[in-house]
C-alpha cells in the first residue's frame, strides 16, 4: 500500500497571500441548511465566569457583527502572537495568556494551534503542534502546571511528541490527543511522561488503516454517544471509534481535500472544514452525504485555510479562518457571517487583531469538553 504523506498545519505550509477583503460574506448554499439549524432558539447566557468577566480592552468587532449569535465569550489560540486570548460577545479582551511573569524562567510558550477547557473548566489544554508539546494551563493562576513532550524536540519515545492536534482532557484527568506525524493517538494518564496506551502504530509511515495505522489523525472529538470522531488528513477519512480502538464506522466528507477536526453538531451530522484555499465549511451524515455547504458567491470573501468549526447552541458555527487572520460566526440558514473579531487578510496583535488564530472553543458552561463530559468516557 503506498502512503501519501500530509502533513500538519505548522511550517511546512507556505502561507498563500492574504487579500484584505470586505468584512461581512454571503453566498449561496449548495444544499438545504441542515435540520438541526431550521427553529434555532437564542439561548440566555448564564453568569460568565469571574476569570473571564472583566474587559481588559475595548470593543474591537467588525462592522455587521451581533453579539447576540453568541452565548458567552470565546477562547482563541492565536497562533503566530504565540498567545491565548478570551474575547466576549462584544469583542471585549476579557482573559490572555502569557501575561508579563506568567512564564517560569526558562519557559516558553510557541505557536498554540488549539485550545479547550478541562471538563471542570478550571484549566486550558493546549497543543503546541509544530513545538511538539502539550500543555495544561491553570485558568485562576495562569500557570503552566504539567507539560508531555520535549518542547522544540520531535520524537515518538517517552514525552516525545511529533505535531500533537487538539489535545483533550477527560473526566479522569486523562489526556486524548492525535500525533499527526507519528500517525498515532495517545491517551496519557495525569501527570504522566509516557503514554498509557496508544492507538494504533507509532511510525511516520501514515495511512488509512485503523485503528492499526492512521493517516495522519488530526481530531480526536468526543461524541454524544460516548465514542470519538477521528479526523484523518490522508484519503480524507472520518472514523468512529471508542477509547479501546474499536472502530464502528468510516467514511468520507463529500468533496474535501484536507479534512480537519470533524466533530459532531447532532447524533448522525457532522462539520468539517478543509484546510484549504479556499476553504471549505460543510455538514454532512454518517453516509457521507453533504447537507450544506458553505460557498460564497465568486467575488466575496472566501475562507481560507480554516481548520476548526464548531456548532454553537443556536445552529450558527464557530470558526477559526486561520490565513485570513479572523473568528467567525457563520449563520447557515443565510450564509452570512454574522460576527467576527480580527481583520480580514490583515495580521495584528493590537486589540481587534489577531495572526493565524488557530483554534477556538467557548467559555464554559458552552465549552466542548463540559458540555461531552457526562459521555466522554474512561480508558
Amino acid at each position: 500500500m503506498q502512503a501519501v504523506m500530509v502533513y500538519g498545519r505548522g511550517r511546512t505550509w507556505v502561507a498563500a497571500l492574504l487579500l484584505v477583503v470586505v468584512v461581512s460574506a454571503c453566498g449561496t448554499a449548495s444544499h438545504p441548511p441542515p435540520p438541526h439549524a431550521s427553529a434555532a432558539v437564542r439561548p440566555t447566557a448564564p453568569s460568565v465566569p469571574d476569570a473571564f468577566a472583566h474587559p481588559l480592552s475595548a470593543a474591537e468587532l467588525q462592522p455587521g457583527s451581533d453579539p447576540s449569535v453568541l452565548p458567552g465569550p470565546v477562547l482563541i489560540a492565536d497562533r503566530s502572537n504565540n498567545r491565548l486570548i478570551v474575547v466576549d460577545p462584544k469583542g471585549q479582551v476579557t482573559w490572555t495568556f502569557p501575561r508579563p511573569g506568567d512564564l517560569a524562567p526558562g519557559q516558553t510558550f510557541l505557536i498554540p494551534d488549539d485550545a479547550f477547557f478541562t471538563p471542570d473548566g478550571k484549566e486550558i489544554v493546549v497543543t503546541e503542534e509544530d513545538d511538539f508539546v502539550i500543555s495544561v494551563i491553570d485558568v485562576a493562576t495562569h500557570r503552566i502546571v504539567y507539560r508531555y513532550g520535549t518542547p522544540g524536540s520531535e520524537g515518538m519515545g517517552p514525552n516525545q511528541l511529533w505535531n500533537p492536534d487538539d489535545a483533550m482532557m477527560l473526566p479522569d484527568g486523562y489526556i486524548i490527543s492525535p500525533d499527526i506525524k507519528n500517525c498515532r493517538i495517545l491517551l496519557i494518564a495525569p501527570g504522566s511522561h509516557a503514554p498509557a496506551s496508544v492507538i494504533g502504530t507509532s511510525t511516520n509511515y501514515c495511512y488509512h488503516a485503523p485503528p492499526v495505522r492512521w493517516g495522519s489523525p488530526n481530531g480526536a472529538f468526543p461524541m454524544t454517544n460516548g465514542h470519538y470522531l477521528v479526523t484523518e488528513i490522508n484519503g480524507d477519512w472520518v472514523d468512529e471509534i471508542d477509547l479501546s480502538g474499536h472502530v464502528y464506522s468510516s467514511f468520507h466528507p463529500p468533496g474535501v481535500t484536507y479534512p480537519s477536526d470533524s466533530n459532531e453538531v447532532s447524533p448522525g451530522v457532522y462539520v468539517t472544514v478543509s484546510y484549504t484555499d479556499p476553504g471549505v465549511l460543510e455538514t454532512f451524515n454518517s453516509s457521507g452525504q453533504l447537507l450544506w455547504r458553505y460557498a460564497p458567491l465568486a467575488g466575496q470573501p472566501q475562507l481560507n485555510q480554516p481548520s476548526l468549526a464548531e456548532p454553537l447552541p443556536n445552529g450558527d458555527f464557530l470558526l477559526n479562518d486561520d490565513k485570513n487572520n479572523r473568528v467567525i460566526v457563520i449563520d447557515p440558514r443565510t450564509d452570512q457571517v454574522v460576527w467576527q473579531y480580527g481583520v480580514t487578510g490583515q495580521p495584528g496583535s493590537s486589540p481587534g487583531y489577531l495572526d493565524q488564530p488557530d483554534g477556538v472553543d467557548l467559555v464554559p458552561p458552552y465549552s466542548l469538553d463540559m458540555r461531552h463530559a457526562s459521555t466522554m468516557g474512561q480508558p
